[in-house]
């Protein structure tokens, strides 16, 4: 029998399917207590509850934001000896890059089979300005998109509706001066779009560090300089359609478990959906930092 805790977003509370799969593995004689969240901080308190209660695992039931509050409680829960809950995911938001990723299945019932029965293995998470995440940190102008897409064009056109806010916003884009220092890194120029990856995309399915592993305790790091102005809008199509294989020839990537960013004025990246804005950032990798409820076939793990 498995303890777990469903930490589940507020707007999931009358999900049927969510409801079934909670009956469904009660009834296989896992002990599943749920949580729903009001306002923002909630998943990251029930997170730490619950790990300090000695459930065995807590799921995070909603989108990229949803896990990154849960993740949160859960390190904060951590003991000495980094023990704690391990992490599961329902995925139940828009996007879920993260769950896609490490192919965690979308249906609740399957996810959530998964999330009591999978073998936990460690997995490493990022931090940055002493938040942190465990998928991606995103910024610059791709930053600016996902934060002004309307939540009903979301809905409407999923992924695509990032390609239709960018290409709204093309004029208002202006690059940001920065440089960046790291282990056998240094580079300074005019910043366009800006990922550092534990994990492999965001934005709805825009794979911007597709060789990034989970435990492997390294971040990786990819930068877009500017580009002319009179190529900005194929660029931006290129990116937002196809992600990093399609335009990242001309990027600047690293794999290294610290970098440091200065900019000119601030910039804002989004770390598993959550905004932060600073001149100065430093990103790092805590290797090992949870353990986690993953598919066997999961591509963004190490094999043994």
């Amino acid at each position: 029998m498995t303890t777990l805790r469903l930490v589940l977003h507020g707007k999931q509370a009358q999900n049927p399917a969510v409801r079934a799969a909670v009956a469904a593995e009660r009834a296989a004689g896992h002990r599943v207590d749920v949580r729903v969240t009001w306002e923002g901080g909630d998943g990251a308190r029930l997170a730490e509850e619950a790990s300090r209660m000695g459930v065995e695992r807590v799921a995070a039931g909603g989108g990229d934001g949803t896990i990154n509050e849960v993740v949160t409680g859960l390190l904060a829960a951590r003991g000495a000896d980094g023990r704690g809950a391990a992490l599961a995911v329902v995925p139940l938001g828009t996007a879920n890059d993260f769950a896609h990723a490490c192919h965690i299945p979308l249906e609740p019932a399957a996810a959530l089979h998964l999330a009591t029965t999978a073998r936990p293995r460690r997995i490493d998470v990022g931090r940055v300005a002493g938040r942190p995440f465990i998928n991606m940190a995103t910024g610059g102008f791709g930053t600016e998109i996902t934060v002004e897409t309307r939540p009903e064009l979301k809905k409407a056109l999923h992924g695509a509706a990032y390609l239709v806010t960018g290409l709204a916003h093309l004029e208002e884009l202006r690059p940001v001066k920065a440089r960046f220092t790291g282990p056998e890194l240094s580079w300074s120029g005019e910043l366009l779009v800006l990922a550092v990856g534990n994990g492999r995309q965001a934005g709805g399915g825009h794979v911007l560090c597709p060789e990034a592993r989970i435990d492997d305790g390294l971040l990786d790091l990819g930068i877009l300089p500017d580009v002319p102005r009179g190529q900005r809008g194929a660029a931006l199509r290129e990116l937002l359609k196809e992600g990093k294989v399609a335009l990242w020839r001309h990027s600047v990537t690293a794999r290294l478990p610290w970098m440091e960013l200065e900019a000119d004025e601030p910039v804002q990246v989004n770390l598993d959906g959550e905004p932060v804005s600073a001149k100065q950032l430093r990103f790092e990798i805590l290797p090992g930092a949870l353990e986690a409820c993953l598919p066997e076939d999961a591509p963004v793990v190490q094999r043994a």
